[in-house]
């Protein structure tokens, strides 16, 4: 990949939809708390509340990965102060657009997301209907509601940003790729705003099944990455949005800057459609490129948000790329998905988010449910909340197909 050039990319906002928290604030907190078995994992519908954002009619014609997009975005921009609120403005449900804040060019404002299954979930409804009650009643927004693009659509329609909108389907590595790819939008000044991240939910009742039948679903519902007994993924829907800018203008702004994007990856395995290559020498690959990209060298490091699945070969291949990569030194390493499951397409933006927040509160969150580490896994993995002091931070994500992407995080110096 070309490496980031010109201007240094910011994270000025960040926003969230999870199983275990909806928003910023109870998404950190649920990473520091017990988490109950569940093999699957859905948002709480109450509290994501899309309808205090959208139409009633537009949200009944959205899919879940629309509306968690929506959601997660709207936080992120108000988090980033970029949203104009007024006070004496109607309901925001009787309204399907917001404000930005005055001074903010539209034509280089653009959405950079990721979604593995887009709105499959619409899709599955739709087929079952199709079959108990003929195509007649089958819903005239199908189309728009499955298209894997219609989360990016529906923010780019709803803030007025007339930018590129584009959507990167790479599954699980998909959140973490369109990060990458806003990133470099800003770096390379064809945008001067980006709403970058990813939404996901594969959830229905054949995706399931065929999850569990190739023996990637936990038969407990505990998800313990790195851990001897791992027995599985706990499957989950999310979105996480971060705002990107260029950093002298966000200074210039005042605004809040979280960290900067230093450096991205990309490769493929080329080995197999769903297991990772023997020893993760494609994750090593990406690492390295990312480390290259950022001008970094392995000892910089300072903590790795592992992609940490909970599952045999994913957990084996990446412990061991990390390893080799990090010969010299030992990075603090965490797995989020303990508590918030594996959301697929979503993993990487919902991980990046906490990276921000890892940052902004100078503790790495622990990775939940490890009891026992693998004895072949040689790495740092904290059980417990870790005091740390901000530096540079590698993100990871791997997905089907062999995709592996890479980020790297910095605090503001």
């Amino acid at each position: 990949m070309k490496p980031l050039q010109n201007r240094r990319v910011a994270v000025t906002g960040i926003g969230v939809v999870t199983p275990n928290g909806v928003g910023v604030d109870a998404f950190w907190k649920s990473l520091f708390a017990p988490v109950a078995p569940l093999a699957v994992r859905r948002v709480d519908q109450e509290a994501l509340d899309a309808r205090r954002l959208m139409s009633h009619k537009n949200a009944k014609n959205s899919d879940i990965v629309t509306r968690m997009a929506v959601v997660a975005a709207d936080e992120a921009l108000r988090d980033a102060g970029l949203l104009k609120i007024d006070p004496d403005a109607p309901n925001p449900s009787t309204s399907d657009t917001a404000e930005l804040i005055d001074g903010i060019d539209h034509e280089r404002a653009a959405v950079s997301l990721g979604t593995g299954m887009g709105g499959v979930q619409t899709l599955a409804d739709q087929i079952l209907l199709l079959d108990a009650k003929g195509e007649r009643l089958v819903s005239p927004h199908l189309v728009p509601m499955v298209m894997p693009n219609a989360p990016a659509g529906a923010i780019s329609i709803r803030y007025a940003l007339r930018g590129v909108a584009t959507t990167i389907s790479t599954a699980c590595a998909a959140g973490t790729d369109g990060i990458a790819a806003g990133a470099r939008m800003i770096a390379q000044g064809t945008a001067d705003l980006v709403v970058a991240g990813g939404t996901d939910s594969s959830l229905t009742p054949v995706c399931l099944a065929g999850f569990a039948n190739m023996r990637a679903l936990s038969k407990t519902g505990v998800a313990r990455p790195f851990d001897r007994d791992r027995d599985g993924l706990a499957a989950s829907e999310a979105a996480g949005m971060l705002i990107l800018e260029p950093y002298d203008d966000a200074v210039a702004r005042g605004a809040r800057i979280y960290m900067t994007i230093e450096g991205a990856a990309s490769t493929a395995d080329a080995y197999h459609v769903t297991a990772p290559a023997p020893g993760g020498t494609g994750a090593e690959r990406t690492m390295r490129l990312a480390l290259e990209d950022a001008g970094l060298s392995p000892e910089q490091i300072t903590h790795i948000n592992a992609h940490g699945t909970s599952t045999g070969l994913n957990d084996k291949a990446e412990s061991e790329a990390v390893s080799r990569v990090f010969e010299g030194s030992r990075p603090v390493v965490t797995s989020i998905k303990g508590v918030t499951g594996h959301s697929f397409g979503a993993a990487g933006a919902v991980e990046a988010v906490s990276v921000a927040l890892t940052m902004a509160s100078e503790t790495i969150p622990p990775t939940a449910n490890l009891e026992n580490l693998d004895p072949e896994i040689d790495l740092d993995i904290p059980t417990e909340a870790r005091a740390w002091t901000p530096g540079p931070v590698l993100s990871n994500s791997f997905g089907f197909g062999g995709h592996n992407g890479s980020l790297i995080f910095a605090p503001v110096a």
